[in-house]
């Protein structure tokens, strides 16, 4: 898991960023770290 995976989860979960503002490179990670935390809804 990168760090920028995580930076831009957070950003998620604040509300900053969407997760189609997210690098298609790091789209899987940043789900799975949203999966993982429950929050899961967030990538749709």
């Amino acid at each position: 898991m990168s760090a920028l995976a995580m930076l831009y989860a957070t950003y998620i979960v604040k509300g900053d960023k969407q997760y189609k503002d997210v690098p298609e490179l790091l789209k899987p990670q940043v789900k799975q770290i949203l999966e993982d935390q429950g929050l899961g809804y967030l990538t749709q």
